[in-house]
């Protein structure tokens, strides 16, 4: 589909038996067109690509560049078929490249890490291999392609037609990108900014040492852009940026405000603050969840608790090798 003259959105299904889609992008230039995000390596994913170009009288060898927002499977999965098909160059930012081996390839000591993480934060024992395994299977989906550009925050890629500039936006994924063309003013946002719903934002062996916190400064740093139209990586192309990451914002402070009370009534582990707190959205009751959304709500509940102790409202102490968390108000 055309969005706007010269970019085009094509909705990349996910892997049979998972609902939804990752929206790509292709900007078409004189020197050959920019693919932002690709989705899932599955023969499915890469047919509803090409169909997706030739719907718009596109084709796979006309595209030049690969920009890849952030290294999670659903958008960088595919990249290394593509560019197998059409000899693109792959970008992203150094931040991204430096996880990739790390994360699906020599990947048994991130799952050591995230097993400590999981038990030192009250995980149970019979539950813990589960939740360390809980990702495994998104390997199966991904050609691992190093990338023959590394990005930096302020970089600019040109196709001849259009020049995009580079914005580092680290929170959902240290090195995450989101790319803004100053000229119609358009941002592709990738996950840093959906319209429906927010991303997750989790404490991990990568995500540095107070994610939530770079993700709410990464929204603030988006006020310097004036935006018309944004692109994001799923879901609708939207307008009213500053509304929406107004709304973000709020949304995080609410939690937050759960978070405390939750903490009114004793010590809390992240696994228990998981368990007590409702899920964003509203979604389904904590024992209900399966094994990786499970430690997906554990990550989150733990990057909250983080940005809490850094901000002086909460302390953490360790009692048999689990940390607790407590109410410093």
């Amino acid at each position: 589909m055309e969005a706007l003259s010269g970019v085009h959105q094509i909705k990349v299904p996910f892997p049979k038996g998972l609902s939804g889609s990752t929206n790509a992008y292709v900007i078409e230039g004189e020197r050959g067109n920019i693919l932002i995000d690709s989705g899932w390596d599955t023969p499915e994913a890469l047919w509803a690509l090409r169909e997706g170009l030739k719907a718009d009288n596109l084709k796979l060898q006309d595209i030049k560049t690969i920009v890849i927002t952030h290294i999670h499977p659903d958008h960088y999965g595919l990249a290394g078929k593509v560019k197998q098909l059409c000899g693109a160059k792959v970008a992203m930012h150094s931040a991204e490249a430096e996880l990739i081996a790390s994360r699906y390839s020599k990947f048994d000591e991130l799952l050591d890490s995230v097993a400590n993480d999981l038990s030192r934060n009250g995980v149970p024992q019979d539950e813990l291999l589960n939740l360390k395994n809980a990702s495994l299977w998104m390997k199966d989906f991904i050609t691992c392609e190093q990338p023959d550009i590394m990005l930096k925050d302020g970089d600019r890629i040109s196709n001849g037609t259009v020049e995009i500039q580079v914005i580092r936006t680290p929170g959902h994924s240290p090195g995450h990108i989101c790319l803004y063309e100053p000229r119609r003013r358009l941002l592709f946002s990738g996950d840093h900014v959906l319209y429906e719903t927010n991303p997750v934002v989790g404490y991990n062996p990568q995500s540095g040492n107070d994610p939530l916190s770079d993700y709410l400064s990464s929204l603030r740093k988006l006020d310097n852009f004036k935006t018309s139209f944004v692109f994001p990586g799923h879901g609708p192309v939207f307008n009213g940026l500053g509304l929406r990451v107004g709304r973000i914002i709020s949304l995080y402070e609410e939690r937050k405000k759960e978070i405390m009370r939750a903490l009114d009534s004793g010590l809390k582990t992240a696994y228990q603050i998981a368990q007590e707190v409702s899920r964003r959205g509203g979604g389904a009751a904590f024992d209900s969840l399966n094994s990786w959304d499970k430690r997906t709500s554990v990550m989150e509940s733990l990057a909250y608790l983080k940005l809490l102790v850094n901000e002086g409202n909460v302390g953490s102490v360790e009692m048999d090798s689990v940390l607790f968390y407590v109410s410093t108000k």
